[in-house]
């Protein structure tokens, strides 16, 4: 009794430390000091898109790229830095909503960059933790972490709602964004927390059940009851079927092959998926104007070749020859087909989040981690699915910002690779805790943390701009998308 109340002592003050952490980032995107030149409504949006007319003197954007050195500046922002990029592996979601007021106000760089840098970090960070999860099995089948085919149903829908939303993001205004940011990320960090103590209360009882049991005369020691009470399984989940047996996530490691966890076929679509999107956009902002005929037309390409992807997945979870492993039902062989609304309802969430990610600038896995959540997927399986999708198009942003010459090489390459080692500590740290405490609802409060942490940098920065544009009598009303 008194080892589970150190334990869970030992869990509440990890939690305490992370909402210090993230009180320095909010102090530090409060201080005044720091230099916010070129502020645009991309820091407001968290990294959307920045509009050329938003700048005070009404002149061409100015990038600020301040020079390589290990000042205070860089040490404090790769503190920083590594810790969001830790909590955000954990929790699905990338972490930029920590990343981009760090560049922008601790380490000096203007907001374009800050958001082209914040998106290297993101990858980095998502590539490692993607690579990490490859070597992992289902906390309870004999199936990869990864859903593959929830993956493929969502990320197209995805992608063709963050286009939708960053057109979105160029016509409205500073005040509503801001306002849509800090309530969206308010509510979904809400039913983030709610949705952990209601798992954490699930876990309580399973364990006093699975102590009990402890109790009664043991049939293969006591070690075999501590092995398998260390195993973190979704409360909400069904019992796993008999061929696949519960086992410990360390023993997964090292006997399952990252060749035989990848599904080289959705892997495949998903890159076609991610070359075709890369192609169009690029050339949309290369070769046609605003408004234009080819503008559209371009951006009616993206349409076909997400909804086409998509169908074919969606067909195949219709007539029951693909099922998501995520779901409840267990193993494929015991999952029924979907309905026709349940498959819709997949993709307007997928469109939705996509949408709500591209006009608040952000990642779709503040969006996606909540959503998955709800529609009661196991914490792992969660964090590694938006993980997953995230990689997509966070390196599909990083290869046109390159292009675009958005971002210092040599200090993106610095930040991803802070990115990359973090991602795989807080991977590993955070898995030996679960394993430890037996409740992997550490994962959703690390979630719900870092989308109320996110709430509270961005929306302070927002607030921040649009008072300094009042203060200037600026224009604050829609913007039009032929002028962009």
């Amino acid at each position: 009794m008194a080892t589970q109340q150190w334990r869970r002592r030992h869990a509440v003050a990890t939690l305490i430390a992370a909402c210090a952490a993230a009180a320095v980032v909010a102090v530090a995107a409060a201080a005044p000091d720091v230099p916010t030149r070129n502020s645009t409504a991309s820091a407001s949006a968290g990294g959307a898109p920045a509009r050329p007319g938003g700048n005070d003197d009404g002149k061409a954007y100015h990038h600020v790229w301040p020079p390589m050195g290990f000042g205070w500046r860089v040490v404090v922002g790769s503190l920083i830095g590594f810790f969001g990029a830790a909590c955000g592996s954990v929790g699905g979601v990338g972490g930029g909503g920590i990343f981009v007021p760090m560049l922008a106000l601790i380490v000096g760089f203007d907001p374009k960059s800050s958001t082209a840098i914040s998106k290297c970090m993101i990858m980095g960070g998502s590539v490692s933790t993607v690579y990490y999860n490859l070597k992992r099995k289902h906390p309870s089948l004999d199936m990869p972490l990864i859903d593959y085919d929830l993956a493929l149903l969502m990320q197209p829908m995805l992608m063709l709602g963050v286009s939708i939303g960053v057109i979105f993001n160029v016509i409205f205004p500073d005040w509503l964004i801001t306002a849509l940011l800090i309530t969206i990320f308010l509510v979904t960090s809400t039913k983030a927390y709610l949705k952990g103590f209601e798992t954490w209360k699930k876990e309580t009882v399973k364990k006093r059940l699975e102590d009990a049991k402890g109790q009664e005369p043991p049939s293969g020691g006591h070690g075999g009851t501590e092995h398998e009470t260390s195993i973190p399984v979704e409360a909400d989940a069904a019992p796993p079927p008999p061929s696949s047996k519960a086992r410990n996530p360390t023993d997964n490691e090292a006997t399952s092959s990252v060749l035989k966890n990848i599904y080289w076929k959705e892997l495949g679509l998903l890159a076609f998926v991610w070359i075709a999107f890369l192609g169009l956009q690029l050339t949309r902002t290369n070769y046609a104007a605003s408004c234009s005929v080819w503008y559209w037309v371009l951006n009616s390409l993206q349409v076909p070749v997400a909804v086409g992807v998509t169908v074919y997945e969606a067909c195949g979870l219709r007539t029951g020859r693909r099922a998501l492993s995520s779901n409840k039902g267990g193993s494929q062989q015991q999952q029924s087909a979907l309905r026709i609304r349940q498959l819709l309802v997949y993709c307007l969430f997928g469109v939705l989040a996509g949408l709500v990610g591209g006009l608040l600038g952000m990642g779709g896995g503040f969006i996606m981690g909540p959503l998955f959540l709800e529609l009661g997927i196991p914490p792992q399986v969660s964090s590694a699915t938006a993980t997953f999708t995230m990689m997509f198009s966070s390196s599909m942003s990083v290869v046109e910002y390159y292009l675009l010459h958005r971002f210092p090489v040599p200090y993106a390459a610095y930040f991803t690779g802070v990115a990359f080692v973090a991602a795989i500590t807080g991977q590993h740290c955070v898995r030996k805790l679960i394993a430890w405490l037996g409740r992997a609802s550490l994962i959703i409060f690390i979630l719900a943390s870092m989308i109320f942490v996110s709430a509270l940098t961005l929306g302070g920065v927002g607030i921040s701009n649009i008072v300094h544009r009042v203060e200037r009598h600026q224009y604050m009303g829609f913007e039009s998308l032929c002028k962009v």
